[in-house]
């Protein structure tokens, strides 16, 4: 019975790689998604309720004509026509930060406003977020999670009769710790990354200025305390601004294209 197990997870596990091989929008990194855009949509759709029913949105006019002013404009640009795109601030200033969700609804939080000095800067982070959302990254992590909870029965599977409670446990919370350093957080990061990169080309398409990236996250980063990059799910602040300081020389014609 156990090889019967382990032998159907495998080929379970083996399949769900082959079948949901997909490619990220701008970077065309492979990706692992084991759930369907409709479902994915569903998801983001009622986040966006429980969003807006817990929180509490601002009635700022030029707070909100900024922030949907810059969407409409990357949505515009983003190819995603399928998605209902709304536009809302979040009456937080203590919260600064900023999400996007599957379907296209994104919520900016007050607080975020008092790092950006225009237009150009707010679509930096704007862009990051949309492009969460486009590369669907939020599947991306799921489908991931949902392997490693497969890997981690197979690998429980193996060892029961095989050693001691004890070495079993070990060699259980082994697996849990590096799937999480060495594969979750990895993961993260490099769709930080790469929501950074669709992001710089989704605001220059929409004739934003790329550089004002920079000049966000270096604000930013002074005020963020951040813990050492292994442990976290976000990059460095200062490898951050080097990537996107390396990415800027292949923006920065999409800009002065769209200026024209």
């Amino acid at each position: 019975m156990k090889r019967t197990f382990k032998q159907i997870t495998l080929v379970a596990i083996l399949a769900l790689l082959f079948i949901g091989c997909s490619k990220a929008p701008i970077t065309g990194r492979s990706q692992l998604i084991m759930i369907s855009p409709q479902q994915e949509v569903q998801l983001g759709y009622q986040s966006a309720k429980e969003v807006l029913a817990k929180e509490k949105i601002s009635t700022d006019l030029q707070k909100n004509t900024m922030v949907k002013r810059i969407g409409k404009r990357i949505a515009a640009v983003s190819n995603q026509n399928s998605y209902d795109w709304e536009f809302f601030v979040i009456n937080n200033d203590k919260e600064a930060n900023a999400f996007c969700l599957p379907g296209g609804k994104v919520f900016v939080y007050s607080g975020l406003f008092k790092y950006v000095a225009n237009d150009d800067e707010l679509a930096a982070v704007m862009g990051h977020e949309i492009g969460h959302a486009l590369a669907r990254h939020g599947a991306e992590r799921m489908s991931r999670g949902q392997l490693a909870q497969m890997s981690g029965q197979v690998l429980g599977a193996v060892m029961q009769g095989r050693g001691s409670p004890q070495s079993t446990q070990a060699v259980m919370q082994a697996f849990g710790i590096g799937t999480q350093l060495g594969v979750m957080l990895p993961h993260s990061r490099t769709q930080e990354y790469e929501a950074d990169h669709i992001g710089l080309v989704l605001a220059a398409k929409a004739g934003y200025n790329p550089q004002a990236a920079l000049q966000f996250w270096e604000k930013f980063a002074k005020d963020g305390k951040t813990p050492p990059e292994y442990l976290s799910t976000h990059p460095a602040p200062i490898n951050r601004i080097s990537e996107i300081r390396a990415l800027l020389p292949k923006v920065m014609p999409i800009y002065q294209a769209s200026k024209r």
